[in-house]
């Protein structure tokens, strides 16, 4: 885990792209993350306040809260489907055409819900369509994240992977950021108003990041990495025995599967602990108003325009392995006191709280990630591999991490320590995965060799 400079190394020349063609290359990398985010986040509010009295009308309402959720949920079964599926395809034909499918898929369903008729004008149809637009929906997100990680950064300059990276978690920033004004401005109409076609309007506007996007992802030119990798399997298709499954591929990878999912389950756990779950379980403990908590959220996110291209650029001085871990540090040694200055019940504290999570750890480990990750695997199987990681490991974090939070919440009732045990726990799992994986920085993404295998010295 030695920790070598840029100098020790000789860094690979930089891809041939020209610097419109970069600059078409970050839009579309951070439009499509932005249009991804903006359809959780929206799908996520609306299951409270709209989809269980539309679409579940003859249920109770905790039942229609369910169900929502439920709905919700199955366009997450899906993702890790869609990723290894889209993965598969982006290694062999390109991360270009698959960026366009996943994108259009996902604009499609997004405006697709804003047009669904409700229970009361098509009865069982309409939950029905609900769900399919939501499978439509999850199968494209399962590799637009990783998809945009993997073109963009194969497509920087050696020296500012980290920075252009970055670009994607800031995507991630602007879709939330969005589908909250958006939703906040909304919910000021009287609830009549909502409830008929307020709720519809953000996600028909979906369509209008969809377009832009799309016209400039049509014009983004195919990832160098990839092109050079196509020509090198070409020269040696004819000889089979050169030419290992991609089972024998991914035994072969281990290693670096489990560190980066250690890397990916300590970003993302957090993500679903502190803007799901903990939104939730404060609003019930201290009493104060939920707008208390979307404030503290929306402000760090604006926070989080700021931190995230400066970590990003901080990555490409000092290296992933130092900026991730600090951040994962911060968040182990921040849990407790994050719980105690929660437990004040002030609200202008709560606040500040969840600015700090949203604005610090959370969108820049997301942001280191997208350049270690690309540049943790070998470039042959590198898009299914990285759509696998980022996938499983949201069902696992994800999934598993909230469950267990409210699980012992309500086991353990009045007391906050639960929460902040769960959050160090799987914190820890990215602090192990960060400890033990090499330092990628400068490293030549042409190699088909991952980095934890790479027989040269990395830094």
């Amino acid at each position: 885990m030695s920790m070598k400079t840029n100098a020790q190394v000789t860094s690979p020349p930089d891809p041939n792209v020209t610097r419109p063609e970069l600059r078409r290359a970050a839009w579309s990398s951070w439009l499509g993350s932005s249009l991804e985010y903006m359809d959780f986040t929206l799908y996520t509010l609306a299951s409270a306040l709209v989809f269980g009295p539309l679409f579940f009308p003859n249920e109770t309402p905790a039942v229609a809260l369910i169900s929502s959720l439920g709905v919700y949920g199955s366009g997450f079964v899906v993702r890790p489907i869609g990723g290894y599926v889209f993965g598969r395809v982006g290694d062999k034909h390109g991360r270009r055409i698959v960026l366009i499918v996943t994108l259009s898929m996902m604009g499609i369903a997004t405006m697709g819900i804003g047009l669904l008729p409700t229970y009361a004008q098509i009865g069982i149809w309409a939950p029905m369509l609900l769900v399919v637009l939501r499978l439509v929906q999850g199968f494209g997100a399962g590799a637009e994240l990783a998809g945009a990680s993997v073109l963009l950064v194969e497509s920087s300059p050696v020296r500012r992977r980290g920075l252009f990276g970055a670009i994607v978690a800031m995507g991630t920033n602007s879709g939330i950021f969005l589908a909250t004004v958006l939703w906040t401005l909304l919910t000021l109409l009287p609830d009549e108003a909502f409830l008929s076609w307020g709720w519809r309007v953000p996600f028909l506007l979906s369509i209008v990041t969809t377009f832009v996007a799309l016209a400039i992802r049509t014009k983004v030119r195919e990832s160098p990495v990839f092109e050079e990798a196509k020509e090198r399997r070409a020269e040696v298709a004819a000889d089979k025995s050169d030419q290992p499954s991609i089972l024998v591929e991914a035994r072969r990878s281990t290693k670096s599967f489990l560190l980066a999912l250690g890397i990916r389950m300590g970003e993302n756990s957090a993500v679903y602990l502190v803007k799901g779950f903990m939104v939730g379980w404060v609003v019930t403990t201290t009493g104060i108003d939920s707008s208390i908590v979307t404030t503290g959220i929306m402000i760090g996110t604006v926070i989080g325009f700021a931190t995230v291209p400066y970590f990003g650029k901080l990555s490409d001085k000092l290296g992933r392995r130092p900026v991730f871990l600090g951040f994962t540090l911060f968040q182990i040694l921040f849990a407790i006191p994050a719980m105690i200055l929660i437990d004040t019940g002030n609200p202008i504290i709560i606040a500040a709280v969840f600015a700090v999570f949203v604005g610090g750890p959370l969108p820049n480990l997301y942001g280191v990630e997208s350049s270690w990750l690309v540049e943790l695997f070998g470039s042959k199987h590198r898009y299914t591999f990285m759509t696998t990681i980022k996938e499983v490991g949201s069902v696992v974090s994800g999934g598993l991490a909230p469950v267990i939070a409210a699980s012992l919440v309500a086991v353990i009732t009045d007391s906050w320590w639960p929460v902040a045990i769960v959050l160090i726990l799987f914190a820890s799992c990215g602090l192990l995965g960060a400890l033990f994986a090499p330092e990628t920085r400068g490293r030549d993404l042409t190699t088909e060799v991952d980095a934890v295998d790479e027989r040269q010295p990395l830094q």
